[in-house]
């Protein structure tokens, strides 16, 4: 038996922080990072609560691939302040730093099993506003750590295009073809079911239409808007069946390296795609193929890039990835970033290829890899 519920209730459109002055909340606990508070964009959240007479601490000590003992100081000003919310806003990393502190809050404190959660998205990618999962990181064992739970769903999430544009171009990229990955690995996880099949293809083709107009013009409202969503319906769609090898081998890239995930992703999934369908630029034309290939096919087709055959459209499909990464100028390989040396890159391979085997993310890949394989595609990434 298979199952599919949203529990997080989600507020989209224009001015839903308006949603904000009417939350039934009377003590609030901001989790944030620092630029959201330098820049000012705080305010857009702080003058509603103050507005509605919400009174509220801002914990702001949030940072990239959130470690242990950043979350540690969370949980910590949580059971001082003891509030009945918990407001996440920011990016990946405040809302998967949000999540874990309210989980750890709600294990030490009684009065922690009350605390609500609201997810305010300040990019459009991670999808984590509606999803059961946060990673966290151990810097000094370098391996990130999924955590994986229903406790973890935020209780509503906000939906704002005002909070994306000041978002640099450079972001925009990083983390819509974040959406896209989200979105194309749990269309083809073996988890896969109709209902997170239907908000896949929706997110796909938002995607292939707006993308690109949020990289040009960040002040296009209407594209920033659709990415918005497009973000959460993956991120509904991966919360029910999951993702696959590309996460399991891009957590590796940013607990070892700090590539930022979006881009990590993204410089991985030509390479995933070609090892999950078995087609590449020397494959012939064969009389039956994986469904994985069906799927991929799909997918080329609701971005308008239907081709001969099989083949042939699946090419196109690693082509139109590799296209628009040139397009918005993500380095194709880890080489081009320049974070490490070959050698510094290659002797990390194997330790990265045991923890990508181990990641949670690995087990519901259409393909079942092993370490040879994985070593492989990381090799090809340099």
């Amino acid at each position: 038996m298979k199952s599919f519920d949203i529990r997080t209730k989600i507020y989209f459109g224009a001015n839903s922080l308006e949603r904000l002055s009417e939350i039934p909340y009377k003590r609030a606990m901001i989790v944030t990072d620092p630029f959201v508070v330098k820049s000012g964009m705080i305010k857009l959240i702080t003058y509603r609560l103050e507005g509605s007479g919400i009174a509220f601490s801002v914990f702001s000590d949030v940072v990239p691939d959130p470690p242990i003992d950043k979350i540690v100081c969370g949980v910590k000003a949580m059971m001082e302040y003891q509030p009945d919310v918990i407001i996440a806003v920011g990016g990946g990393s405040a809302m998967d730093s949000a999540k874990a502190i309210r989980e750890f809050g709600r294990q030490m404190s009684e009065n922690g099993q009350n605390t609500a959660l609201i997810a305010i998205p300040t990019t459009s990618g991670t999808g984590s506003e509606v999803t059961s999962f946060s990673v966290i990181t151990d810097p000094q064992q370098k391996v990130k750590y999924p955590l994986v739970s229903d406790q973890l769903l935020p209780t509503e999430a906000i939906l704002d295009a005002e909070l994306v544009k000041s978002v640099p171009a450079s972001v925009t990229a990083d983390t819509g073809m974040d959406v896209f990955t989200h979105a194309l690995e749990a269309y083809v996880s073996v988890n896969c079911n109709e209902f997170s099949a239907a908000l896949v293809e929706k997110a796909i083709e938002i995607v292939g239409t707006f993308l690109l107009r949020s990289f040009y013009d960040n002040t296009d409202t209407h594209a920033r808007q659709k990415m918005h969503v497009a973000s959460c319906l993956a991120g509904l769609a991966f919360n029910s069946s999951s993702l696959g090898l590309n996460h399991g081998m891009a957590h590796q890239l940013g607990a070892n390296f700090h590539i930022p995930h979006g881009r990590a992703n993204a410089m991985l999934l030509p390479y995933i795609i070609e090892y999950n369908s078995e087609i590449d630029v020397h494959s012939k034309s064969k009389k039956e193929y994986k469904p994985v290939v069906r799927r991929y096919v799909n997918v080329a087709k609701l971005l308008g890039l239907t081709n001969f055959n099989q083949i042939t459209t699946v090419r196109a499909l690693v082509n139109w990835v590799q296209f628009m990464m040139k397009e918005m100028d993500i380095p194709l390989s880890v080489s081009q970033i320049g974070c490490c040396t070959e050698e510094e890159y290659m002797s990390k391979v194997s330790v990265m290829a045991d923890a990508a085997l181990a990641d949670s993310c690995t087990a519901t890949n259409p393909r079942v890899p092993n370490k040879v394989e994985i070593m492989e595609i990381y090799r090809k990434l340099w």
